[in-house]
């Protein structure tokens, strides 16, 4: 449970430092490269992350049985893990904000902790008491509640939904693949990291991006020339801190991991979706943003309910009684 909290953390604080890269001039300077941020951002983002993962487990001497559980069948689900989560997951999430606005993008796709509850439930055999059901739909109200506002700016709702089923439906499978995979002794969450992070950056920079290239009527090089512009952009700090993005982004996935390792894929998502609540502290600090009180209410309804929709009481009282 403490794992998936820091996983929540470290996850607020990477959309807090990756909003303020793409809030630099090379992302917002044109209405191609406004257009193109978000895909380009994020694989630079995962790229990043895939580095850092390398160097983690160089570190530790690891490299050699990262390849090694690569090679496995678990390694294999781990890598369809990372393409359904990654790309196709992260896809959806652009769909539903860029097609419903921010704030209703989020809330619809903010549903992936029911959805892949669900799934664990079925492939999984994973169990949830009555009360833990009820604890996760309040948390699922209160990112709502976080999230909503009256100002909706939709300019098409059907590729809206459709961007939020493809995101709430590609991060729950990704959940319950990567818990049945953790399962495999070869398979630590170490090295489960670095396999998704690299799958992902490089079906992102070999797939992705040509694609939306060629969608938009662009040369099929286009998305990668304005990748690489942003490592010779003017905004010096730009690059290191899509890094540092990363390295927060890397610290959260390896707790995330672990939760989902030791308590399953259910609770560990209620666990990791509290992310939108700590954005919130860490605004109200960092930017000095006094949150309203609904925010704050709906903020510790998360904070809390998310802890009491992972925790099995009965095994609890069991310990203590013990």
């Amino acid at each position: 449970m403490l794992a998936g909290i820091i996983a929540g953390v470290t996850w607020a604080l990477e959309t807090i430092v990756l909003g303020y890269a793409l809030g630099m001039a090379p992302f917002c300077s044109t209405s191609e490269a406004i257009f193109l941020a978000p895909f380009v951002s994020t694989f630079l983002h995962d790229g990043f992350s895939a580095i850092w993962s390398a160097i983690y487990n160089g570190a530790r001497g690891n490299s050699k049985n990262v390849l090694k559980a690569f090679k496995t069948k678990s390694g294999k689900f781990v890598v369809i893990a990372a393409i359904i989560g990654g790309p196709v997951g992260m896809t959806g999430y652009v769909m539903s904000v860029n097609y419903m606005g921010a704030s209703i993008g989020a809330v619809t796709s903010a549903i992936f902790p029911a959805i892949g509850a669900v799934l664990a439930f079925f492939f999984l055999k994973e169990k949830m008491k009555w009360y833990q059901w009820l604890f996760l739909i309040a948390t699922l109200l209160g990112v709502y509640g976080l999230y909503y506002s009256p100002e909706m700016h939709a300019t098409n709702y059907a590729l809206g939904i459709l961007g939020a089923i493809l995101c709430s439906f590609g991060w729950g499978i990704e959940a319950v693949i990567l818990a049945k995979s953790l399962t495999d002794p070869e398979v630590t969450d170490e090295y489960a990291l670095q396999i998704r992070q690299t799958t992902s950056a490089i079906t992102y920079g070999v797939i992705l991006l040509p694609v939306i290239s060629l969608i938009k009527g662009w040369g099929i090089a286009e998305s990668w020339k304005f990748a690489g512009s942003l490592f010779a952009s003017e905004a010096t700090w730009l690059i290191p801190t899509i890094a540092l993005a990363g390295l927060c982004a890397t610290v959260s996935y390896l707790f995330y991991y672990k939760s989902i390792s030791q308590i399953g894929a259910s609770k560990a998502m209620g666990l990791n979706v509290t992310y939108g609540a700590w954005a919130l502290v860490f605004t109200a600090i960092i930017m000095r943003t006094m949150p309203s009180m609904i925010s704050i209410v709906c903020a510790t309804v998360v904070l809390i309910c998310s802890v009491f929709a992972a925790a099995d009481f009965k095994e609890i009282f069991k310990n203590e009684s013990k």
